[in-house]
């Protein structure tokens, strides 16, 4: 029998928040990944117009956290950002905090999330555009990770880094060695701003201590961090960063397991497969429900914050740059990536259909707080159509009703 997150969550999550309680991001999440692809949300319905065929499809909750509907973004996102990339070599680079903070994080996660990219990038961005190692403006993806392959609460970001860089000339700069940086240099500096941006907003009273934390375990935890280096990891270079784009990509939406991974759930028991990194072996984990479930919302993202961003060349304003690059790199210049409808066929008769109506479910995440807003523009439901606008014989299927989907433009 399949297992899947919806259908645990659907089984475990009352109990679990009458244990526990949950934050208002993780009852959107909850809420949504529960209501996805059924008719809560409400659904499409195709027809053909030569046999009277009919297709549902439910809408999905397109939340970052559901395992179940984000293939479509996240391949639509790959598209996009790999027309975006340089064809010149590039650098994996993972810088990860210490687990003392975790704590911290759980309380300050909007802050804790901006300062990790924050000083991250600057880290690498700061040093390359050092005349001792490179000279030039590079591009940056960032990608924030909270989770560790069993659901463990471990943050860290990822980096792709460009071998090269702009200088302040207009000319392409290539790295200097086979290695961007210095791996002690990255280190040094990377806690030295995270340690010093810290004990600044601890005395701003801008982060909040977790329960029980008093001035003596925070100054432990300071002293403990400040003598333990951090883990800062560079991958070999790449010749170019698709293959680095194409990893990150399974971990942009869709939260932290997918339900491929998932083997069973009974007993109030789950179980999951993982690979261990010691290794390289697949594994087996089984944990309580409850465990499992506070294991899955530890890592739902904060409201707003966004877990993929770009710096330098990568910026989406930096298209002119990046063309001036692809002249020296003798890259074709970059042009915008469309992504197009996939176009429904009948399997009866293999004509394309006809997008005739849509519903929209009347859901909220918390009443009174926000309703569930859909996808794409405002629908109207059961609103009879213009008979002149169907074919040249103007007519249709028998027992089919008009309907039409209002957004930008009549389907019909």
């Amino acid at each position: 029998m399949e297992v899947s997150l919806k259908q645990i969550f659907n089984q475990g999550l009352d109990h679990y928040q009458s244990r526990h309680g949950l934050s208002l991001d993780q009852h959107r999440a909850a809420q949504a990944i529960m209501a996805c692809q059924s008719d809560v949300l409400g659904h499409e319905e195709w027809l053909c117009r030569e046999d009277g065929h009919i297709e549902r499809a439910y809408h999905s909750c397109r939340h970052r956290s559901c395992p179940r509907c984000n293939s479509g973004l996240t391949h639509d996102w790959l598209e996009k950002l790999q027309t975006r990339l340089l064809s010149c070599q590039h650098y994996h680079i993972i810088l990860t905090l210490p687990h003392e903070l975790n704590g911290l994080w759980y309380y300050n996660r909007a802050w804790c999330t901006d300062r990790l990219f924050k000083a991250a990038t600057e880290t690498i961005r700061q040093l390359l555009s050092d005349e001792r190692y490179l000279g030039a403006e590079v591009g940056i993806l960032a990608s924030l990770h909270t989770w560790g392959r069993t659901l463990s609460f471990h943050p860290h970001v990822h980096l792709l880094v460009t071998g090269g860089g702009m200088n302040a000339g207009g000319e392409w700069i290539e790295a200097k060695r086979d290695f961007l940086l210095p791996v002690g240099v990255i280190k040094a500096k990377f806690r030295g701003k995270w340690l010093s941006w810290l004990n600044a907003a601890y005395a701003a009273g801008e982060i909040t201590l977790p329960d029980g934390w008093r001035e003596r375990d925070w100054e432990k935890v300071l002293i403990r961090i400040a003598r333990k280096p951090r883990n800062v990891r560079i991958q070999g270079n790449y010749a170019h960063g698709k293959g680095v784009a194409i990893y990150l990509s399974r971990y942009v939406r869709g939260g932290p397991i997918k339900d491929s991974r998932l083997i069973g759930a009974g007993d109030g028991t789950v179980s999951f497969r993982y690979q261990d990194h010691q290794d390289g072996k697949d594994k087996v984990m089984g944990i309580s429900v409850e465990n499992f479930i506070s294991r899955v919302l530890s890592h739902v993202p904060v409201k707003g914050r966004h877990h993929v961003r770009y710096y330098g060349l990568y910026l989406p304003g930096a298209q002119d740059k990046r063309n001036l690059a692809r002249e020296t790199l003798g890259d074709a210049k970059e042009t915008a990536c469309e992504v197009k409808q996939k176009e429904r066929h009948c399997p009866d008769c293999g004509r394309p259909m006809f997008h005739y109506k849509s519903t929209r479910g009347n859901f909220s995440y918390i009443k009174g707080i926000e309703s569930y807003r859909g996808f794409g523009g405002p629908v109207q439901q059961d609103v009879q159509a213009n008979i002149s606008t169907w074919p040249e014989k103007k007519t249709k299927p028998p027992e089919i009703p008009d309907f039409y989907f209002s957004g930008s433009m009549s389907l019909n």
